[in-house]
């Protein structure tokens, strides 16, 4: 009984929307709100565009900085000068002596990482507001005159492969750990160099960063009504809540790891280029 309320409860919310707002094939259409007939065309009084503006900056260094040191192919680890790091852009490291691939060795293995950060909920809001302008903000007319389709078309259709590319950071997350460990290990025995702080840092980041993900929050209790009724129900609701106050924060992670995976690569660089020197601390 209570679950066919709780179907009328919906179907009543859903027909009140279409009513409302407009919606065709269960997607809001955005042309009916009123007021919003062009491009930037607003009833805010707030300075919206101010939003976009750092992401759009920072992430633009960013991409610059990425592609650029994915092609150069060089200054990626410090094991010449007896240094135990390596780059984040070129972990795992494959066929580095360029036995089979005479590219850059991190154009192997970037497309995970990669793939998992444009399908990123908060990045695909970012970069739909930033750069593609559609929409330019919360409320603000898009001025494009399609007709709104979500993510069922092609190209943004593939964002929905984002709960598969989580599987992927995974698995990079594991090589990071294992490369920040590696950090602590010299020539002469254990040690610990800016640099290892450094990595261990940045792997700490991406990390929270990669736990803190909406779909691993769906993966591990969110999916569920009751967690009473499945094995396991008590952790995994313990786990669902820790994931989820990390999942509030879900922009912060993603900014911080972002300037963090950047910040390691551009030190290690430095550092294998003989621009800077490493400093020893213990």
């Amino acid at each position: 009984m209570r679950t066919a309320q709780i179907v009328i409860c919906k179907s009543a919310i859903l027909e009140y929307s279409k009513i409302q707002v407009g919606v065709k094939n269960g997607v809001a259409d955005s042309s009916t709100v009123k007021g919003l007939t062009g491009f930037g065309s607003t009833q805010r009084r707030d300075a919206w565009w101010l939003e976009n503006l750092p992401f759009a900056i920072v992430m633009g260094i960013f991409v610059v900085y990425t592609t650029w040191r994915a092609f150069e192919g060089k200054f990626y680890e410090c094991y010449h000068l007896g240094l135990p790091y390596l780059s984040p852009f070129y972990s795992p490291l494959i066929d580095p002596d360029h036995h089979w691939w005479r590219f850059s060795p991190a154009l192997l293995i970037l497309a995970g990482p990669l793939g998992f950060r444009t399908t990123c909920y908060y990045y695909r809001k970012a970069y739909y507001r930033a750069f593609l302008l559609d929409p330019p903000g919360c409320a603000v007319g898009e001025g494009s005159g399609s007709k709104y389709k979500g993510e069922t078309k092609f190209p943004f259709i593939l964002q929905n492969l984002h709960r598969y590319f989580f599987y992927v950071a995974v698995i990079f997350v594991i090589f990071l750990w294992y490369d920040a460990i590696l950090a602590f290990i010299f020539p002469q025995g254990f040690g610990i160099g800016v640099g290892t702080l450094v990595m261990l840092a940045n792997i700490i980041l991406l990390t929270v960063y990669t736990f803190s993900c909406h779909s691993f929050r769906h993966l591990i209790g969110g999916k569920l009504d009751c967690f009473s009724c499945v094995n396991f129900g008590k952790p995994r609701h313990s786990a669902w809540k820790g994931v989820s106050f990390l999942n509030e924060h879900h922009m912060f992670w993603a900014w911080v790891s972002m300037i963090a995976v950047g910040l390691t690569d551009l030190y290690i660089r430095l550092v294998s280029s003989g621009l800077i020197r490493d400093i020893r601390l213990l």
